[in-house]
């Protein structure tokens, strides 16, 4: 198809600060004109937006795709695959992706980056940006390549699920990345005070009888990184804030001018500590899920800005993993399909953020973060558009979903805003019921 015409949308693109009623015409899978309804001549074909958004493709820092850096001959075993990983993802209104690094083995060389890139473009689905691993095995011991994985097509690096707790390592790594220009994702958490831990430390682990997770695990991690990131130069990205403490943290050092960044995922914005009094594993998470008074804190984050973006950490299990007891069940929970309506009863439907705030932190603030094109609906950029309806109602059922996993914690709950169609490269690759 060489033309199309998204008509009659709301076009909202936070980059160029528009929010209007247009048609948005595609060709050769870039944007190439915006205008008043009607005015932008014939198609191939045409799509009626009325009633619904038209955005740029929304951008997930945060994603986890199980599948190793190397050929498998049988996949079945994994809770999610680079093919299922990215048709969830476009499910659910996702362009782009970042596949966080902490597979088996690790992605930590760039041989492992190009082959994430090269099975990536075979599925031709979502974007898959592929993260590296700041050291050699995730180890923390030795610093990975980081100037090869870059040149192989790595746009981050990270430890993910592992903080390196080596100062000296951590102080290397950080000054290679502001060397080379790449973000760093830090997943900020002080092994030695969270060792052992299940859920949050306080009444609820004491009365369940099982270790807890102090906040000062992550306060005394993310003033760390931004210390560093004073340091070195290093742009700094902290992965899923779930503390006051945090958001104080990261608002002063963006005060003194640190090249620090953040995100909030829809779990620490929608679900409290209480929820695991059942022992229900789904609600097993790292960092894991905080007081009333920290979800308050973390959309306070979100709203004045101190947290820039919106990431799903979407964690996959399979069902057997998930259902051992809470204290040896993997910590994790999907998120790629139940996001977008999450974010909206938590920020839009609470008055915290518009629809273009909310879409900022999705697709303009992500690609920034990155250093990466996209995120923009201006003519000439890539066609990665998703098409919302912001009044959908419906119920999310994991069962129906496209990833493979179905540890989601939002089963059963009744939403509004839906992804209706999402667009690659001026490509449609996923229109709900087809």
């Amino acid at each position: 198809m060489k033309s199309l015409i998204l008509a009659g949308g709301r076009l909202i693109d936070p980059a160029s600060q528009r929010d209007e009623v247009a048609d948005l015409r595609i060709e050769d899978g870039r944007i190439k004109a915006i205008g008043r309804p009607g005015s932008l001549g014939r198609a191939d074909r045409s799509v009626d937006c009325a009633g619904r958004i038209v955005a740029p493709g929304l951008i997930d820092l945060h994603v986890h795709l199980r599948e190793p850096p190397q050929p498998i001959a049988d996949d079945a075993s994994l809770p999610e695959t680079i093919a299922t990983g990215a048709a969830a993802a476009v499910a659910g209104g996702f362009t782009a992706i970042c596949a966080m690094p902490n597979t088996q083995p690790p992605i930590d060389s760039a041989e492992a980056v190009a082959f994430y890139r090269r099975r990536a473009e075979k599925v031709s689905l979502a974007r898959v940006l592929v993260v590296g691993c700041l050291t050699r095995g995730r180890a923390g011991r030795t610093p990975a390549d980081l100037g090869a994985m870059r040149k192989a097509g790595a746009v981050a690096f990270s430890d993910d699920g592992s903080d390196v707790a080596d100062a000296a390592v951590f102080e290397a790594v950080l000054g290679e990345a502001a060397r080379i220009g790449a973000p760093v994702l830090c997943h900020c958490e002080d092994a030695a005070l969270a060792a052992g831990g299940v859920l949050d430390e306080g009444p609820l682990a004491t009365a369940l009888g099982l270790p807890g997770i102090p906040r000062d695990a992550e306060d005394v991690a993310v003033h760390r990184a931004a210390d560093v990131a004073e340091r070195t130069g290093a742009s700094v990205h902290i992965c899923h804030v779930s503390t006051e403490g945090a958001v104080q943290i990261i608002r002063k050092a963006k005060a003194r001018g640190v090249s620090v960044t953040a995100e909030a995922t829809p779990h620490h914005l929608a679900l409290e500590v209480e929820e695991l009094a059942s022992r229900n594993t789904v609600f097993k998470v790292n960092p894991p899920l905080r007081t009333g008074h920290d979800v308050d804190a973390v959309r306070a984050g979100v709203a004045d800005g101190a947290l820039d973006a919106l990431a799903t950490d979407h964690a996959p299990h399979t069902a057997a993993a998930k259902a051992r007891r809470l204290a040896e069940a993997p910590f994790g929970m999907i998120g790629l399909e139940s996001a977008l309506p999450v974010y909206v009863k938590s920020l839009v439907e609470t008055g915290l953020l518009s629809w273009p705030q909310l879409l900022a932190k999705l697709t303009l603030n992500p690609a920034r973060i990155l250093g990466i094109e996209g995120g923009t609906l201006a003519v000439g950029a890539p066609a990665d558009v998703t098409v919302i309806d912001p009044e959908a109602s419906w119920t999310i059922e994991p069962a129906r979903f496209a990833s493979r996993a179905r540890n989601c914690p939002f089963a059963g709950w009744n939403v509004r805003g839906r992804a209706m169609m999402t667009m690659v490269d001026g490509r449609i690759v996923y229109a709900l019921g087809g």
